[in-house]
């Protein structure tokens, strides 16, 4: 499944949630063009890295003698992303580049790490690549690497080109530029760990063979970046086509639509409501308990105040009637973030089995 109006969007999304992003199309459909506007409309330097012609030394650093130790020296390009402290790296032809150069690769798309030189964490990194049948002298993508990169499918319609050559090419949709907050995000990983417990064995799913190692797959890593994309595309107000491009770009088609479905029929209470006292049902599914207690976990945290740290053990309280394994895991989290001051309500003493269980009283 791919929406080609989507994926310019889905890039912007990406790129403003500092996801690292990996547009495989085939050669000449404007990739590479597309980065260097989305650059310029966020006010971003681009720096263009051409796989195919670097050597490993080009990502891991030059060893070099300084000051009577070695010191792995950055290229040029690196120094310059140091030196302006933001900007967007593209690594253009991925799957041309050799094996050893991907290997050298993975610090810099995972640590934002070249050589000796940390670059700043307000660079974004977008990298674009060819399927290997398309491309010259083509390797598939190290499956490491690809875990490391949210995918999306390029595609051109003959409408968006003969409108760019009549108009000009249009930027991406960039909604939103600044990212999800740390609430936000909080949320949207508390909502895929409650995912994650009903469907456990798609945690991590490692490719079968090497057809699908290039490729999105599920693994803690890449659901923290399916998250991070839901946190994103919550706080954008973006199209749900953008969400899915991105879900699935991070976990793949399968595990991907699984979790998509899953959040479409949550229909979960706002924490703050359950917070606030309103007489707001629970869900008696233990999935969405799980989610809807993740979600009054991580809006306490966020907040960091004292009067919601206390109100949510009330909340606790409701849940451990029906469901004390779920309450007992929600209290863990509560009790390990108590706030400097905070009381412990009268509501505690009714937990005391499930605190017990949670093994917080001995």
């Amino acid at each position: 499944m791919s929406s080609p109006s989507a994926v310019p969007e889905a890039m912007a999304v990406a790129v403003s949630a500092n996801l690292p992003v990996l547009l495989w199309g085939a050669p000449g459909t404007g990739k590479t063009s597309s980065v260097l506007a989305l650059g310029e409309a966020l006010g971003l330097p681009v720096e263009i890295v051409v796989g195919s012609i670097r050597e490993p030394t080009d990502f891991s650093g030059l060893p070099v003698l300084r000051e009577g130790g070695t010191w792995f020296a950055p290229p040029r390009w690196a120094e310059r992303l140091a030196r302006h402290g933001t900007g967007l790296l593209f690594l253009d032809e991925l799957t041309t580049a050799p094996p050893a150069v991907q290997a050298a690769m993975l610090r810099v798309v995972l640590e934002r790490t070249v050589g000796d030189l940390a670059l700043p964490p307000e660079v974004r990194i977008v990298a674009a690549a060819n399927p290997p049948q398309q491309a010259a002298d083509g390797w598939d993508l190290s499956a490491p690497l690809a875990n490391r990169l949210v995918h999306l499918n390029w595609q051109v319609r003959a409408a968006d080109v003969a409108d760019g050559f009549t108009g000009g090419f249009a930027v991406p949709d960039l909604g939103r530029q600044d990212p999800p907050g740390a609430a936000e995000v909080a949320r949207a990983r508390a909502l895929v760990g409650a995912f994650l417990r009903v469907r456990p064995e798609l945690v991590l799913v490692v490719p079968a063979g090497p057809d699908q190692a290039g490729r999105a797959w599920p693994s803690p890593r890449t659901w923290e970046m399916a998250a991070k994309a839901v946190a994103a595309c919550e706080h954008g107000g973006v199209r749900d086509e953008v969400l899915a491009e991105l879900v699935l770009g991070a976990v793949g088609e399968a595990a991907g639509f699984e979790l998509l479905s899953w959040l479409r029929n949550l229909d979960l209470p706002d924490p703050r409501s359950l917070l606030a006292g309103d007489d707001v049902p629970l869900p008696g599914r233990v999935d969405r308990l799980h989610a809807v207690l993740g979600a009054v976990v991580a809006h306490v945290l966020a907040d960091g105040g004292r009067e919601p740290w206390e109100r949510a053990w009330a909340v606790v309280a409701r849940a451990s009637r029906t469901a004390p394994d779920v309450a007992a895991s929600a209290a863990r989290s509560l009790a390990a973030a108590r706030p400097a001051g905070a009381t412990l309500p009268h509501t505690m003493l009714d937990l005391a089995p499930v605190l017990r269980a949670a093994g917080l009283l001995r």
